[in-house]
């Protein structure tokens, strides 16, 4: 069965809202742990709006899973993303006005920047995904960069799994999905999966671990964070 990384991002958002201490996205990452996570995931923005440079220092220092750190091809991230060493780093496209990731990162247009920083986080002992959109001509290209894996974009399925629309969207997943394996690289997905719609991917040949984030927060609020992690993983297996 496919791993399950654990996204705290939003735990931080809701710490940050109040520019205070609680509630803790490290207690957060523990609570996953517990609860059966793989792995822990967490994304070092640019402009800092949830995870701070504090959160990764110390979950490097204290997660005993899997930690996997979301950061784009910015050059003061990318520096602490080498002197921390996460065992992963998935690269990521980022716009300030966004309120999450929007789309996957276009390495067709912008090859040079993600190649030079795919290999500085390898020469690093990082493992490196690309989060990219089920795009053939993107996927090829990230296997040219040198990537290790490639995390496909669920977000359009997402949407269409709500609507029950979903079939197109899962298609385009499948074959995405036996391209990057054929390609030679792990297949990981992520965004927007929730315990309504993660089964079909779960169960995509070949699938090695699974992002989620905001869904399992947000049930966390009613049941808890084990708990929350605990139905997840059930899904999924």
């Amino acid at each position: 069965m496919p791993s399950l990384g654990v996204n705290i991002d939003h735990v931080a958002t809701v710490r940050q809202a109040r520019m205070t201490n609680e509630p803790d996205p490290i207690w957060a990452a523990t609570l996953a742990e517990l609860g059966g996570a793989d792995g822990i995931t967490l994304h070092l923005r640019e402009d800092r709006r949830h995870i701070q440079d504090r959160d990764l220092h110390l979950m490097r220092q204290t997660v005993a899973v899997k930690l996997n750190l979301e950061l784009a091809c910015d050059e003061e991230v990318l520096k602490i993303a080498c002197e921390a060493r996460p065992y992963q780093a998935t690269l990521v496209p980022e716009r300030r006005e966004e309120v999450t990731t929007e789309g996957g990162l276009d390495v067709l247009g912008g090859r040079k920047r993600v190649a030079e920083a795919v290999k500085r986080l390898q020469d690093a002992g990082v493992v490196v995904s690309l989060f990219l959109d089920p795009d053939t001509a993107q996927i090829e290209a990230g296997q040219a960069v040198g990537a290790d894996a490639i995390e496909l974009h669920t977000g359009a399925y997402a949407r269409a799994a709500a609507e029950s629309s979903s079939e197109r969207e899962l298609e385009s997943l499948l074959s995405a999905g036996q391209f990057v394996r054929e390609a030679g690289l792990t297949l990981h997905s992520g965004h927007g999966l929730t315990y309504r719609n993660v089964r079909p991917i779960a169960e995509m040949p070949g699938m090695c671990e699974l992002n989620i984030g905001h869904s399992i927060i947000s049930r966390a609020i009613m049941v808890g964070l084990e708990q929350a992690v605990r139905d997840m993983k059930q899904l999924i297996s």
